[in-house]
């Protein structure tokens, strides 16, 4: 007994003072695209040649937008730029609580707003969710299982994942709902009594990721489920899942 009181001692405290300080991020993360249309050239489509998911697109002449809906966040757009007008910033502030919103072009971003007053009232204290991987790759379901351990600590901010979507105030999405995981979604959904919320993590929940347009997906949960917020990345970080979360909650 006395030497785990020792090793306990001996660890610290763990938890991160998020969000009063700003996390800590690993040195390789890849946060916040941010597109300078002033550098990019007329006429120019290497960024969008090159990308695996079609995320860019070109909006007039010397203009292009960026799906963060669609994007893997894979960089290589960056690297075949020779004028650097697009770049990866470290900013892991990503969620959105419209799709539109996840199209930028621009050095600007839209970040998710709170939830109105009454659902304030109902979910800004202790908000439960029942986590789907509707046929995900268990990259974003690490990421968000992630978040109950000492470092995150989810609970301490009320938020927590039940067993059964009869005990929850909504439902957490990862993967790109195949054919077979649609009904099993809905019918999840159904069984969360109302007024619920349903949140989409990773590019696959949002848009289908790399298999989108497959006809054995259904694009995202937005084809099943009415979304209140997108959380983009192919994992987002975890630091990402949760400023998410806490925005939508007004808790930031």
């Amino acid at each position: 007994m006395l030497k785990t009181l020792r090793a306990r001692m001996k660890q610290g405290y763990r938890t991160s003072n998020y969000p009063a300080t700003d996390p800590v991020l690993p040195d390789r993360f890849v946060g916040l695209p941010v597109i300078s249309q002033s550098l990019c050239k007329a006429n120019c489509s290497k960024c969008i040649e090159v990308c695996p998911q079609g995320a860019l697109s070109r909006v007039d002449e010397d203009k292009i937008a960026l799906d963060m809906g669609l994007c893997l966040f894979c960089g290589e757009c960056m690297t075949v730029c020779s004028e650097k007008a697009i770049t990866f910033s470290r900013d892991y502030r990503l969620a959105a609580r419209k799709r539109e919103d996840l199209y930028i072009s621009g050095e600007t971003f839209r970040l998710a707003e709170q939830l109105d007053k009454k659902a304030i009232s109902l979910f800004g204290h202790s908000l439960k969710l029942r986590q789907v991987s509707a046929a995900g790759c268990n990259a974003c379901e690490a990421d968000t299982n992630v978040l109950g351990t000492l470092t995150f600590d989810l609970s301490r901010f009320g938020i927590q994942f039940v067993a059964s979507p009869r005990h929850a105030d909504g439902i957490l999405v990862t993967g790109p709902v195949s054919q077979n995981m649609a009904l099993a979604l809905k019918k999840t959904y159904d069984a969360v009594p109302p007024p619920k919320l349903v949140i989409c993590v990773g590019s696959c929940a949002i848009s289908g990721g790399p298999f989108a347009q497959n006809p054995e997906v259904n694009n995202g949960a937005g084809a099943i489920v009415p979304v209140d917020l997108y959380i983009p990345g192919c994992p987002p970080h975890p630091w990402t899942i949760l400023d998410g979360l806490l925005r939508l909650l007004g808790r930031i």
